[in-house]
């Protein structure tokens, strides 16, 4: 049996990737398409390793508007797959049937898995399912994904429409006047197009589509033909073309769901209509979803997920391993520094990353239950309203909130968001909110320099928000982020049981993916950092404060003079923040003490502290640990979701410069205010700097330019 690749197409939460699980099992593969960072999944069939099937994006249409449209478009229509599996809601069917149309017009053998007909059933509606295969001319099969029904059929059906690829290709049929002007477009074109494409672009050109005009080596008389067909069109219709077009396809679907629909369908409230009365209410679906998102919270980063995190913490990497390896070591007698290194580079460094993963699978099996039941959705749908004045997704606001207890599943937290450009921009802001590793940070500086001020915790908050809205209003004006800000389109699921098959391997694979790829990082950022902090230049074991991170930390503190904490120490201590936030505090302890450990708001070292920083200098260096760059397990989380490398230096530099520049202005104008300092030439670049931020934030955004699709290369038929 010859290689079969089978396209698994659909409209978002149409029950696809519930498909493509049950289809493929364990025999699937996760990685990104080419040039973009939406998440392509692929896999073989389970028992036949000969059929391959490719979860695309989901999408509602073939118009190239989005990065996932792009990516779906551009794989049909090149890569040719040898059929495509349809995933239709059963329980939205018109809305669905769209973009089968569309799917149909590719010329790709089409199959349809007629999904949640469960629940179609439970509504007590029917559909006859052979009089909707014979009105589109193509097979028809009830499934239903979540309980495995019908799927193998479905699939077994495509595998044999992909051996039969010979058969005349099935389309719709609209109005006489409208295919009258396509068979005039077909002659037109002639050999130009490949011939089983040949309908596709005759609509796409029809609808006057200048990304599908640039990829035609068309001829200008053939070009003013077109034109002519078009507008005689038109002028038949009264309408525009592109309208006429959809008005159409509308009209085909409809008459098509009449066909195959009862002729009496009793209009009733579902149980999820009911629910969503509740849950998407103006007034109670915000306090709703804080509850919903606290209980999160609290199972995975506060309890459950807790108490796993401390006993791997505590015990394994505390002392199970720690000691075994030890014991060991002495028996093999190893060298001390390579003791040292095993012990408190890799085991302590890669223990503090990994030490992270109770509450990551706990936080992400959470997130897969809510995902896989339906109510997801309704949260993008009730913050969309929020967040699109400011530049970002309704779900954007699940990553940031999650970052409130650690800022790498916030980050990973931006795979719920399809678009490409908000999941970057939330990508790049999410760790502005201070994380649970920040807190003994604020807790350091508020009890050595504002004991009895109860605003410096919550203004941490508001800084992180403030920089969260401000840069998504002025990176959304970019040119690299511009974007037309479209209406929130989504059709809301019907809530049913989660899969839980699915659910747990949505958080495996996560949490694997986070054990892989961010621990990679760690592993080796660790032993760098051990031996900067063990070594001279000459190579000797020395103390920290000879050591080669001390000389660099004295070398690099100059560039922090103009913040208001040009002193080794600070620089020091936020260069080993880079490994986890927490180790602030535990620096200083270090630097000023010789302290091994320290209390978690570093009371033993408030005194040195007082005379090494003033009360202004101290907060400018509070902020500008809570903006800069994360610690490095978020730095690997950020790059395994760009996928990038550009793009990650890109995030750390924007995040870095950020937390420069509000540092500078909240130090050179707190120092004239607080400290009585006279205005200076640092004054004036503060006071430019605050002018150049309101222009990026009030300046006129930049004009999105169209995306051109790539179709280079057809497969002619």
């Amino acid at each position: 049996m010859t290689k079969i690749e089978i396209a698994l197409a659909g409209n978002p939460n149409s029950g696809k990737t519930s498909t493509f699980n049950s289809l493929t099992g364990s025999n699937q593969f996760v990685g990104n398409w080419p040039g973009v960072t939406v998440e392509r999944k692929s896999g073989f069939l389970k028992k036949n390793k000969n059929v391959e099937l490719h979860d695309l994006p989901g999408i509602y249409s073939m118009s190239p508007y989005t990065p996932e449209e792009i990516v779906a478009r551009d794989y049909l229509l090149v890569q040719r797959p040898n059929v495509i599996l349809d995933v239709v809601d059963a329980t939205n069917l018109e809305r669905n049937l769209y973009l089968t149309t569309q799917l149909m017009e590719t010329g790709i053998p089409v199959v349809i898995a007629l999904n949640m007909i469960d629940i179609l059933e439970k509504q007590k509606r029917t559909l006859n399912i052979e009089k909707l295969s014979y009105g589109l001319g193509i097979p028809v099969i009830a499934t239903s994904a979540l309980k495995g029904r019908g799927l193998n059929q479905a699939v077994t059906k495509a595998i044999k429409v992909a051996q039969d690829y010979e058969s005349e290709p099935q389309y719709p049929t609209y109005d006489n006047r409208l295919e009258a002007a396509l068979a005039e477009m077909l002659d037109v074109l002639g050999s130009t197009v490949p011939t089983r494409q040949a309908r596709w672009f005759a609509i796409k050109l029809f609808e006057r589509d200048e990304q599908v005009l640039q990829t035609l080596d068309l001829s200008s008389l053939q070009k003013k033909e077109i034109e002519e067909i078009i507008k005689i069109t038109e002028k038949v219709f009264n309408d525009d073309a592109e309208s006429i077009v959809v008005n159409q396809r509308y009209e085909f679907i409809t008459q098509l769901v009449a066909l195959c629909s009862s002729e009496k369908q009793e209009i009733r409230f579902t149980i999820s209509d009911k629910i969503d009365r509740i849950v998407t209410n103006r007034f109670l679906a915000l306090p709703i979803f804080a509850l919903v998102m606290w209980l999160v919270y609290y199972v995975s980063i506060q309890t459950v997920g807790t108490m796993g995190t401390d006993w791997v913490n505590d015990e394994l990497f505390g002392s199970l391993i720690p000691d075994t390896v030890s014991h060991w070591l002495e028996v093999w007698q190893v060298a001390p520094w390579m003791q040292s290194l095993i012990l408190d580079g890799i085991i302590a460094g890669c223990g503090a990353v990994l030490g992270f993963l109770p509450q990551i699978a706990v936080l992400f099996l959470c997130l897969g239950i809510l995902e896989d039941c339906g109510y997801m959705s309704r949260v993008a749908f009730v913050m969309d309203r929020l967040f699109r004045k400011f530049g970002l997704s309704g779900k954007s606001f699940i990553p940031m909130l999650i970052a409130t207890g650690c800022g790498v599943p916030g980050v990973m937290a931006s795979r719920t968001i399809e678009n490409e450009k908000d999941r970057k921009i939330t990508i790049m802001v999410t760790t502005f909110m201070p994380c649970s590793a920040k807190l003994p940070i604020i807790a350091l500086i508020a009890g050595a320099f504002f004991p009895h001020s109860s605003w410096v915790a919550p203004s941490a908050y508001l800084v992180g928000i403030s920089a969260i809205i401000l840069s998504g209003i002025a990176l959304k004006k970019t040119k690299l982020f511009a974007g037309d800000t479209s209406p929130f389109i989504m059709e809301l699921p019907s809530y049913h049981m989660p899969g839980w098959k699915n659910v747990f391997r949505y958080s495996f694979e996560r949490s694997k993916s986070f054990a892989k790829k961010a621990g990679t990082i760690i592993f080796v950022m660790n032993i760098v950092i051990w031996f900067l902090s063990s070594y001279s230049f000459t190579l000797q074991a020395v103390e920290t404060n000879d050591s080669i991170l001390a000389h660099l930390g004295r070398a690099v503190a100059p560039i922090f003079a103009p913040l208001g904490w040009g002193n080794w120490q600070g620089t020091v201590a936020t260069i080993t923040g880079l490994v986890a936030k927490e180790t602030v505090v535990g620096t200083f302890g270090v630097l000023f003490k010789g302290l091994d450990e320290v209390s978690e708001n570093g009371s033993e070292v408030w005194g040195s502290l007082q005379a090494t920083f003033t009360a202004v200098s101290a907060y400018s260096f509070l902020v500008f640990n809570l903006l800069c760059a994360p610690c490095f397990a978020a730095i690997g989380a950020i790059h395994r979701e760009m996928n990038d490398i550009k793009w990650t230096v890109m995030a750390i530099s924007y995040q870095c410069g950020l937390a420069y520049l509000v540092s500078f202005v909240i130090y050179q104008f707190g120092s004239v205010l607080v400290e009585g300092r006279h205005l200076n030439i640092g004054t004036g670049l503060a006071a430019f700097v605050v002018l150049f931020i309101l222009y990026a934030i009030f300046k006129k955004p930049v004009k999105k330019e169209k995306e051109v699709l790539s179709l280079a290369t057809f497969e002619k038929a």
